[in-house]
């Protein structure tokens, strides 16, 4: 019988990366592509393999919508994976928004992840086959970004959830793994440059590749790749793990005895050079009080 899959935030960015990673695999009955925005699934019409692609249009955080997109899923195939990918990225401080802002923003980011996998492990044990599930997770859940609060609250709850559940429901043949990308070039983070001008875009990319030893930032379609192999019975020994897929950039620092501070630290040339972190379009600077929405 042929796999399907589901994957939350399927229209843009990674999520959309690794739908079409799917439907490259001939073995691929179904992708089910939960998202809150149907604009953002307007380009599954022209995919060579759309057809395969079923939208389930919805929260993925509402377990109704969970369950509908579960139930697509195994009408197109046996459900053999699950990747919960969406999130919301809101900016928010503590000092500067309320409580019920930031537990808000946490909940919008955590409860679609545990919802996804409450519905996916549910059906994979009344099926008897098993399954794979993957947690979109940041580099941010173990090196916090000013201003990220929320954000680095619930993806660091994501980890533990991924740890948690692979150790519970292994013996059932489950497996639950996470992947932690650094930045990534998405829609959102193109937009982003597209407003601060040709200097100052050129400026963050620079800024940016200093803080990712492989000097860039990730293509949504590498996420992808690592998501998919997790998925793959490649990785059938693999589970409660997060895979950094973050060019190096959580295991990069910055010490005054390097051998070549030139190369990686922009304060050596320019005493008066910011922090690159802090022109991470995912920073904010935490004196700045209005938050700003991104897109997930």
């Amino acid at each position: 019988m042929s796999r399907s899959y589901v994957v939350t935030g399927g229209g843009r960015g990674i999520g959309r990366a690794v739908v079409e990673r799917l439907l490259g695999d001939g073995g691929t009955g179904g992708v089910v592509a939960i998202e809150r925005d149907p604009d953002a699934l307007t380009w599954v019409k022209a995919h060579p393999a759309g057809s395969r692609v079923r939208a389930v249009i919805g929260d993925a955080g509402d377990e109704a919508v969970t369950e509908r997109a579960a139930d697509a899923a195994q009408e197109a195939g046996s459900l053999t994976g699950w990747v919960n990918n969406a999130a919301v990225f809101r900016d928010a401080s503590i000092h500067s928004d309320s409580t019920r802002v930031l537990l808000d923003l946490i909940s919008a980011n955590l409860t679609p992840a545990v919802t996804g996998c409450a519905t996916a492990i549910r059906r994979f044990l009344a099926a008897g086959t098993g399954g794979a599930i993957v947690n979109v997770s940041s580099h941010q859940a173990r090196r916090a970004v000013p201003g990220c609060t929320p954000y680095v609250t619930a993806k660091a709850a994501v980890e533990g959830l991924t740890r948690s559940l692979a150790v519970e429901y292994g013996p059932r043949g489950v497996r639950v793994n996470a992947v932690a990308p650094g930045s990534v070039r998405t829609e959102r983070y193109d937009e982003f440059l597209a407003g601060q001008g040709p200097h100052a875009a050129a400026e963050i990319e620079r800024e940016m590749g200093l803080l990712h030893p492989l000097g860039r930032v990730a293509r949504s379609e590498e996420v992808a790749a690592a998501i998919v192999h997790l998925l793959s019975e490649d990785a059938g020994f693999i589970t409660g793990a997060t895979v950094p897929v973050d060019g190096g950039r959580s295991v990069l620092a910055r010490d005054p005895e390097a051998h070549d501070p030139e190369a990686r630290d922009p304060e050596a040339r320019d005493p008066e050079a910011r922090d690159p972190e802090a022109r991470d379009p995912e920073a904010r600077d935490p004196k700045d009080h209005a938050p700003k929405a991104h897109d997930s």
